[in-house]
């Protein structure tokens, strides 16, 4: 399958971090079978086990350079389940979940310390063990010398479909990273791994993104069809 490309315009209308730690194990505490219940379904492409994003509307982080997260919205204090009090300072990995590919973080830690944008489909990981799938826009803020003093993130609704779509192929990822014993290891073959992926796709990262959020669009304006299998 190929994927459209897309314009900056379209990019910029459809929308306006590292290792699986100690998080992963208080939400363990709190709900030891809901947590292993949401892993299995977020592996497998399902949808997520917390309550609808959309009515709820955008959400959104800062962070510093070095991950820590120094600013969330209200609608992100909801969906998330932490208290404010929990989510301002700590590090962006607060809401990693296992089924995210270690090669999509690394795409995106390419990106945007060179002052980039990124769009990316992301998996997170709620206080209550569940988890939840959004688009997230991040884009680096600069100081007055241009240089890089951290970075924002702003996240919308995924549609079930789409889920299903970038689950398996996130799932055939983390299968690859999980055969390798070492982090180094992991990070390489989930990377050829994607790589290989966009490849047999004709398209690249963005072009994946984009040729999903643009059929997401499409189905959402009234009057238009529901949109096929992809």
């Amino acid at each position: 399958m190929r994927f459209r490309r897309t314009n900056r315009s379209e990019r910029r209308g459809a929308g306006r971090s590292r290792g699986h730690v100690a998080h992963v194990d208080r939400a363990r505490a709190r709900d030891p079978a809901a947590h292993r219940r949401c892993a299995r379904a977020a592996r497998n492409g399902a949808d997520r086990c917390r309550a609808d994003l959309r009515s709820r509307g955008d959400h959104r982080l800062q962070d510093r350079p070095q991950g820590v997260i120094t600013y969330a919205n209200d609608v992100f204090v909801r969906v998330s389940g932490y208290a404010e009090r929990e989510i301002l300072g700590s590090p962006h990995n607060l809401i990693r979940h296992p089924a995210m590919p270690r090669a999509v973080f690394q795409l995106m830690w390419e990106v945007i310390p060179a002052g980039r944008e990124i769009f990316a489909y992301v998996v997170n990981l709620a206080a209550d063990g569940g988890h939840y799938w959004v688009l997230a826009h991040v884009t680096p803020s600069f100081a007055p010398d241009g240089s890089v003093v951290g970075y924002h993130s702003n996240r919308r609704w995924v549609p079930p479909a789409t889920r299903r779509t970038v689950g398996d192929l996130y799932a055939r990822i983390r299968a690859v990273e999980d055969a390798q014993s070492r982090t180094p290891d992991r990070i390489a073959a989930g990377r050829a791994a994607l790589d290989a992926a966009l490849a047999d796709a004709g398209a690249t990262y963005d072009e994946f993104v984009w040729s999903l959020a643009a059929a997401d669009d499409a189905s959402d304006a009234p009057g238009s069809a529901v949109a096929g299998v992809r």
